[in-house]
């Protein structure tokens, strides 16, 4: 009977013979994958190699076109474009906008995601409502002349602090980022606190927005990098102050020189120069990027 079995499978011809096809195919799928972020990295790349090489171009090349790399490296585009573009005042004008509005953003979300988080109030559904259509609503482009109109009105519109307050007030995002950390932290560290005297404001400042720090980290440097690049609300409010005005204004303001020619290389020059900035911010929040590890409660 063993025999009989044994001698109808095919000789030399192994159970596993169809392992190679799948092997194959994985082994496409890994190649087509990992050409396609490739090609995405390629893309993404293309458009800062242009920048770093047409900023160390002369006038002349970037106007004529050519080759991709500069014929002779002009590294005095970089003093250049630090000179015309009064890159010290203006970098201070980002970077006290930017710390602003990230501080006041952190505030102000994790203050309201923390009690959307654990409070049942009147209202909640349509504050929560609220918040995520503001999410589809662009701020400088729809309510720019009714957000300049309120500035006014507060006496803000010749300052940077219009800007911020404007920037602050659209926190939907980060509200809703913070919201997801403060899931991740147990309502057990509230309960806690609560038996020990500890009241609803102190909690959250002393127990609950240092377990928050990952997401803060996180929240805040896209805040940052949306008020760094930020361009037409400091445009308008600026108008009549240009000694306010913040790096991005600035750099637009390279493409003409005094004789109204035009300076590419300039512009990009200064904008390699705002990169740096931006880049040591990623750098100093490279460690926040994790997530909230359960077991903060024992027992």
């Amino acid at each position: 009977m063993n025999e009989h079995v044994i001698s109808k499978q095919p000789a030399g011809r192994p159970q596993t013979a169809l392992r190679p096809s799948g092997h194959a195919g994985r082994i496409a799928v890994r190649a087509l994958m990992w050409l396609f972020l490739l090609a995405t990295a390629l893309l993404t790349l293309f458009p800062l190699l242009m920048t770093l090489t047409g900023s160390l171009k002369t006038g002349a090349e970037m106007m004529t076109g050519g080759s991709l790399l500069p014929a002779k490296l002009q590294f005095a585009n970089y003093a250049e474009a630090w000179k015309q573009a009064n890159f010290a005042r203006y970098t201070w004008n980002s970077a006290f906008m930017s710390v602003m509005v990230t501080v006041g953003t952190l505030l102000v979300a994790s203050m309201a995601a923390y009690v959307v988080d654990r409070r049942n109030f009147p209202g909640k559904r349509i504050f929560v409502t609220v918040q995520a259509s503001m999410m589809f609503i662009s701020v400088g482009a729809i309510v720019l002349r009714p957000q300049f109109d309120l500035m006014v009105a507060l006496h803000l519109n010749t300052t940077l602090w219009g800007v911020i307050l404007i920037l602050v007030s659209a926190h939907s995002s980060t509200f809703f980022m913070l919201q997801g950390f403060f899931k991740a932290i147990p309502r057990e560290l509230d309960e806690a606190a609560m038996v020990d005297g500890s009241g609803f404001i102190r909690t959250f400042f002393r127990i609950i927005l240092p377990l928050l720090t990952p997401g803060l980290g996180v929240a805040g440097l896209f805040a940052f990098r949306h008020s760094w690049n930020e361009y037409i609300l400091p445009l308008v409010f600026t108008m009549t102050n240009p000694k306010l005005q913040t790096l991005t204004v600035g750099l637009a303001n390279l493409r003409y020189g005094s004789s109204a020619a035009m300076q590419i290389h300039l512009m990009m020059a200064g904008a390699c120069l705002s990169i740096l900035p931006m880049l040591l911010a990623y750098i100093l929040a490279n460690k926040t990027f994790i997530q909230v590890t359960a077991g903060s409660v024992k027992g």
